[in-house]
């Protein structure tokens, strides 16, 4: 493990600090959420980079751990995010419409570097996400009418951006210039070492703008961070134990069942956000509950990531 990685913990801890602070400057404040997805591109281009294509397609006949996570992530996890909802956040129709939304749709993008950080098959990973973002835009508002009595409309133009730019570009330009540098092991041996620290930096950057855009939000809504503290803190412990057990049950591998758990773990809230912004336009603590969701998600990946390689050290 390099320096990098041993003080990953440190750095995303620090990106919060560093994000809210300048968050309080408005002129900083105002433009910071137009780095967040150029971070991510980098950030995931780097990642895809270092992931053979040939390992990719092995992963599509995995078919085990595809139809297991699929089972996890768009049957089991909306029955807990409803059963916590209903406990914690009945008595407050935004905040549980908001954590529904939140909860029900896996993450697309991020979830992959902490994949890479906890020593996840990240390419098994990279195979599921696809297929996780069709499943997600077709069943969520199935979920919202089945746990909210409510629909939600999907835009197509923000759904075939998120598309094209956080995934297809960065995985597009990694194939091609894999394809470009196969041969080249001065590439292989010197150069790529080198740039497998630095999808952690960009996510640490991605991270500082995020809070740099959204924290002041969270400071005039702290009561929402208490309202909200609990079921999401169970939401990850709960899922981390079940999809650990069910991975060690199947008899996947330590990697595998780090990507099952990361994958089943991680929200994709900038979907879920934009869906918020125009179904319910006229109830804006739809959206607040989705913009504060991932300022509590990123500290507690980071912690799982953590936990994850723990495990992996002590088997």
């Amino acid at each position: 493990m390099n320096l990098i990685e041993k003080l990953y913990t440190l750095m995303i801890f620090l990106a919060v600090v560093i994000g809210l602070a300048l968050g309080q400057v408005s002129s900083i404040q105002i433009h910071a959420d137009r780095l967040i997805t150029p971070f991510l591109i980098v950030m995931l281009f780097i990642t895809f980079l270092d992931i053979p294509l040939v390992n990719v397609m092995q992963a599509f006949k995995n078919v085990r751990f595809t139809v297991t996570s699929i089972l996890i992530n768009f049957v089991w996890t909306p029955l807990l995010a409803w059963g916590l909802a209903t406990i914690f956040l009945g008595n407050q129709p935004s905040l549980y419409i908001g954590f529904i939304m939140l909860m029900v749709t896996p993450c697309t993008d991020w979830y992959l570097i902490f994949t890479s950080i906890a020593k996840g098959n990240v390419a098994l990973s990279t195979a599921i996400l696809p297929l996780n973002l069709v499943l997600q835009v077709v069943l969520l508002p199935i979920y919202l009418l089945l746990f909210t009595q409510t629909t939600g409309m999907v835009e197509p133009t923000y759904l075939l951006e998120s598309i094209i730019v956080i995934l297809l570009i960065p995985i597009t330009l990694a194939g091609l210039l894999q394809i470009v540098l196969k041969k080249s092991t001065l590439f292989s041996e010197r150069v790529m070492p080198t740039l497998r620290t630095l999808p952690m930096i960009f996510l640490a950057l991605a991270i500082v703008a995020m809070f740099a855009t959204h924290g002041r939000l969270l400071f005039q809504h702290l009561d929402m961070l208490g309202w909200l503290l609990a079921p999401i803190f169970l939401f990850f412990f709960i899922n981390l134990f079940v999809t650990q057990s069910i991975g060690k049950r199947l008899r996947f591998c330590q990697s595998d069942r780090v990507s099952l758990s990361l994958t089943t773990l991680a929200r994709n809230s900038p979907l879920s956000l934009a869906i918020a912004m125009t179904a319910f336009s006229d109830q804006p603590l739809i959206a607040l509950t989705l913009v504060i969701g991932p300022l509590l998600e990123l500290p507690i990946l980071a912690l799982i990531s953590q936990i994850l390689l723990w495990i992996k050290q002590e088997k």
